[in-house]
């Protein structure tokens, strides 16, 4: 990306360490000229000294100083952090696809993890962890009390080594144990097939190093496959995000030449950037893998299929072709992950990671706390969405940050639907696991794609009769 690569490194969005999240790592620190508040300072520094003098026990005043530091930044919104050692080495992990642990894309929520999806093909994945599953214990230390990070770390460890996870599973009302053994997780993060002659499916999972590589080649097999494609649907469904890179190639493959992608803009001029479809925006000086696609790419007919576990890159994508009109948008309305992080490196080994930034559309959107809407609402089966309402989103994180685009107000109907979508998850748990579990994306019977067939065959879409447009809202404070 030329000279803003030498301003910002790196920018990542989506889930990592956990946290659906946008990153940009930056090489230096912002100086303030602002006026340090001495007399809370002092405060501060009073506290210190009683609890170092006068608590019970010893304390250590390290792990004083950074819990203070990690409490700050913590009571900023969901997604600012504060990094020590282990931990921004494991960051750095989740964009290269690469890391030891259990696999799983984790939340918190009420103090317990909360699983947001397991990585497939993981050991969590195989040993049957779903989503909304609820992590109370790790070994023998209860979840309740830790940070995110803490439970990741927790969770982290050596390769062949075993974690004993205790979960609750809210639609069965059980609790239950699971022994995982920990491996180096390497995420496919692109999937395609030929589902039938001329329609392609494609599937990116997450925006991580490889993906744009992975990204090229599945094309050219696809092609290679059939040279005369009529149809493409990129599958975004629950891609919790990644690279910002990753997201500006793949919008890329498939826009105009040097049309803009997506801009952010917070205080800092660092924070205030355009991405366009351009190698220098993706690629920077490196090669640009998406550069010997096939021209048809860019025309082809295109469905991207989006759902509430679609965020920040997901967003991105679907957000820079629904504005260029490039592709029609289905499913339901995504998370609503619209706000960058920069990494600030505090010293050798520590760092913290503020948000500093929204990111926007190409026709200005922000849709932070808001989500890109699809221009056909489209059900996750044929019998409808009964439970979108209670997947989270970030609209539902505590203390997140608002769009910036005009006053958030509360959703009453959204609170009675929860009510009633509860009554019928207790209905359903009834029944065995066979007939509750979704299709796997990409399957025959996986409704929303056989919807994006129709949409590409000119047929006729059933669309949802009971999903509608989300209203931003705000939790009370």
């Amino acid at each position: 990306m030329g000279h803003k690569l030498k301003i910002t490194g790196w920018i990542a969005l989506g889930a990592l360490a956990g946290a659906l999240t946008t990153v940009s790592l930056q090489t230096v620190a912002r100086n303030t000229l602002d006026p340090l508040p001495l007399e809370e300072l002092q405060q501060l520094a009073a506290v210190f000294n009683l609890i170092k003098s006068d608590y019970v026990e010893p304390v250590d005043e390290k792990k004083l100083i950074t819990d203070a530091i990690s409490g700050m930044v913590a009571s900023l919104d969901p997604h600012s952090q504060y990094f020590d050692k282990k931990a921004f080495k494991e960051f750095r992990e989740g964009t290269s696809g690469k890391f030891v642990g259990v696999g799983i894309e984790i939340t918190q929520e009420e103090g317990l993890v909360k699983v947001v999806s397991p990585i497939e093909g993981s050991p969590a994945f195989r040993a049957g962890l779903k989503p909304n599953d609820l992590i109370t214990r790790i070994d023998d230390t209860a979840v309740k009390g830790l940070t995110l990070n803490e439970a990741v770390k927790r969770m982290r460890g050596e390769p062949a080594t075993k974690v004993l996870l205790t979960i609750f599973r809210k639609d069965e009302n059980r609790t239950f144990t699971v022994t995982i053994v920990r491996e180096e997780i390497k995420q496919q993060s692109v999937r395609a097939k030929m589902i039938e002659p001329g329609y392609a499916w494609l599937r990116i999972s997450q925006f991580q190093e490889r993906t744009v590589e992975d990204f090229a080649k599945k094309i050219d097999e696809l092609y290679k496959q059939d040279p005369k494609l009529k149809g493409i649907v990129l599958d975004l469904r629950n891609d919790p995000g990644g690279l910002l890179t990753a997201a500006v190639a793949i919008s890329a493959s498939f826009l105009p030449d040097n049309v803009t992608v997506v801009s952010t803009n917070g205080q800092t001029p660092d924070s205030k950037q355009v991405f366009k479809a351009n190698p220098k925006d993706y690629a920077g000086r490196g090669a640009d893998p998406i550069k010997a696609l096939p021209a048809a790419l860019k025309k082809i007919p295109l469905v991207v299929l989006v759902n509430e576990g679609s965020a920040s890159a997901s967003e991105i994508v679907a957000g820079a072709l629904q504005d260029h009109q490039r592709a029609t948008i289905m499913g339901s309305q995504t998370f609503g992950k619209g706000s960058v992080q920069t990494f600030r490196p505090l010293g050798p080994d520590t760092g913290l990671k503020i948000t500093t930034s929204r990111y926007y559309t190409p026709s200005g959107r922000s849709i932070q706390a808001k989500g890109i809407v699809p221009d056909l609402m489209v059900d996750d089966t044929e019998e409808g969405s009964p439970y979108a309402v209670l997947r989270m989103r970030e609209a539902d994180l505590d203390k997140h940050l608002q769009s910036g685009q005009g006053e958030e107000k509360k959703d009453p109907e959204r609170e009675r639907a929860r009510e009633q979508a509860l009554k019928r998850l207790e209905e359903e748990a009834r029944k065995p696991e066979s007939e509750r579990r979704l299709p796997e994306f990409g399957s025959d019977k996986d409704f929303p794609l056989i919807q994006a067939l129709n949409k590409l065959k000119g047929r006729e879409v059933l669309v949802s009769k009971t999903l509608t447009e989300r209203k931003p809202e705000v939790k009370d404070n």
